[in-house]
């Protein structure tokens, strides 16, 4: 599986790009111009996969900023857990808080599973609720290739900010200690802002969450 990572918008988001056997997943699209989107589009062109859906760690603006621009061009299924679906609904008052001019979205998300597998096209993963940062908070872990796209979740030595609505320092600590903290040592977690790191160097070094 090949994952390619854009960095983008004011936040420094991480949106993902996963590719196997000619399909492609978008995770997290948060582009915020007309050529951080081109340079995706550029690539996907140039890598002769198919794009096949987009999934959604959690529907906080830095994160879905750019939805709205990929579904003009590509008539694909969005999914994200459902369970609350207050971030998702208020999208454009979210975007005025941050001095962002941005619509509110005109549909409902297909529903992600809680604590389940989820498979589409090629890719299988594991969805692992992870509240905290927000209430709609999935984890993607796959198993076989040992990473997981975690959002923001959980960071290189940090963790995601409890301070918006619904975030909570105890519930994203059990999160990250009852779902992450128990994956193989060696799992690569792709962060929503910043550098890669491992379950093992979070559970050594991480000053917020100790393993």
């Amino acid at each position: 599986m090949k994952i390619k990572i854009f960095e983008v918008g004011p936040f420094l988001e991480n949106t993902y790009l996963l590719e196997q056997n000619g399909e492609a997943i978008l995770f997290d699209p948060g582009f915020s111009s007309t050529s951080e989107y081109q340079q995706f589009v550029n690539y996907l062109d140039s890598s002769g996969s198919s794009l096949i859906a987009i999934l959604l760690t959690h529907a906080h603006v830095d994160h879905v900023l750019g939805l709205q621009q990929v579904l003009k061009d590509f008539e694909v299924p969005v999914y994200l857990n459902t369970e609350d679906l207050f971030l998702w609904e208020n999208f454009g008052n979210q975007a005025t808080m941050f001095g962002l001019r941005q619509v509110g979205f005109s549909f409902i998300p297909e529903s992600l599973p809680v604590d389940d597998t989820f498979e589409i096209g090629s890719f299988s993963f594991e969805c692992l609720y992870t509240p905290g940062h927000s209430p709609d908070h999935t984890t993607f872990y796959q198993k076989s290739e040992g990473f997981c796209i975690a959002g923001d979740a959980l960071f290189r030595e940090s963790i995601g900010r409890t301070d918006l609505y619904e975030g909570s320092i105890e519930v994203l600590s059990a999160s990250i200690k009852n779902k992450l903290y128990t994956l193989p040592e060696e799992t690569k977690i792709y962060p929503g802002h910043g550098p890669s790191t491992t379950v093992s160097h979070e559970k050594k070094f991480n000053p917020f969450v100790k393993g």
